[in-house]
């Protein structure tokens, strides 16, 4: 599949991006630059989150010998899906990424039977997941070109998923795309047509706040809210200090929302 790159990534000018680190191979730079040079503590906010609202019910539905789809939206080289479900803290994900031979497979188990589908404009970082075992499908697409068959094909992942993973990602999308995307999972399909499921996404601070607000109003259309937390996410870079004068670390707002059934 051909994905388009950084070119067609909309960003917030205010917001350091990394474009050229979700070209590389493995995760290793992106474990030097971002991981541990800014402090990227966020994925333990992630699964604690997780941990105590989506585990225990995702733990009980695969008990009955039931396996779960599970999405990650925006997904890059895969730290959030350690950190949810491989239970794997911000240490152990930068052990398992500290150079080449250490990234090639995943250093943890799956807490529960899930299928994981892994959705992203990068290419290499895709392909790197599938290497190590961390996602067992890939879906390379730009989710805001919403005429192709990759953003169709993401919408029915959507349908079919129990669980809906996007942390640090939904503000690089177009409101029409979330809205599509939403829908979709809300809506689900065959089997999970009114059938319980549970999203966890975050929301970046202090960068485009107007359409992090439109998001928000966009799930609470489709889902149902049942938490929030506020945590750190990373340090800011010196460009970010430079646009946010007197801040040192950019926040997260975690929210948690379920499938109306």
């Amino acid at each position: 599949i051909s994905c388009i790159m950084s070119a067609d990534i909309k960003t917030d000018e205010k917001k350091q991006h990394f474009d050229d680190i979700y070209v590389e191979k493995t995760p290793v730079p992106y474990k030097i630059r971002i991981l541990d040079a800014l402090s990227y503590i966020s994925d333990d906010f992630n699964r604690e989150m997780f941990d105590a609202h989506i585990l225990p019910w995702a733990k009980s539905i695969s008990g009955d010998g039931n396996t779960l789809n599970f999405l990650d939206l925006c997904s890059c080289f895969g730290n959030t899906t350690m950190a949810t479900i491989y239970g794997m803290d911000y240490n152990q994900i930068r052990e398992n990424w500290k150079d080449e031979d250490s990234c090639v497979s995943i250093q943890g188990e799956r807490r529960f039977p899930v299928k994981i589908t892994g959705v992203d404009i990068s290419q290499p970082a895709l392909d790197y997941g599938a290497s190590a075992g961390l996602y067992d499908s890939i879906i390379c697409s730009n989710l805001n070109e919403r005429a192709t068959e990759e953003f169709a094909s993401v919408n029915k992942a959507m349908a079919d998923a129990d669980i809906l993973l996007s942390t640090a990602a939904l503000v690089y999308l177009d409101l029409e795309t979330i809205e599509s995307l939403v829908s979709s999972f809300a809506n689900g399909s065959g089997t999970n047509k009114k059938k319980e499921g549970y999203v966890l996404v975050n929301f970046l601070n202090p960068f485009a706040l107007e359409k992090a607000d439109e998001t928000k109003r966009i799930l609470l259309k489709h889902l149902d809210f049942v938490a929030s937390r506020a945590t750190r996410h990373r340090r800011m870079s010196k460009l970010e200090m430079e646009n946010y004068p007197g801040e040192e670390w950019s926040l997260l707002e975690l929210w948690v929302l379920k499938r109306r059934c």
